[in-house]
């Protein structure tokens, strides 16, 4: 069992309306250092596969078909393989 931890971004080239106004936000409460913020998103999945390379393709299928929008948005995997008794806790 493989816990794939996904980081899902708006590409660099693509306009991000919800950092700009995260980063009003908090220029407005005084956080005038802040700067470029981009929002994105936090996905963790559980793969059931038998190896590292199985569970990675598995889940950069899932993102290129259904997490991540290929026309507008970057995605990071990073796995980890859990141990029986992270599996039997979850």
């Amino acid at each position: 069992m493989y816990k794939a931890r996904i980081r899902v971004t708006l590409r660099k080239s693509i306009l991000d309306p919800q950092g700009k106004a995260v980063e009003h936000a908090l220029h407005n409460l005084n956080y005038g250092s802040v700067a470029q913020v981009r929002v994105g998103k936090y996905v963790e999945l559980s793969i059931d596969e038998p190896d590292e390379a199985s569970a990675d393709k598995v889940a950069r299928e899932a993102c290129e078909r259904l997490i991540a929008n290929p026309v507008m948005e970057d995605f990071e995997i990073e796995l980890e393989k859990q141990s029986e008794s992270e599996v039997a806790q979850s």
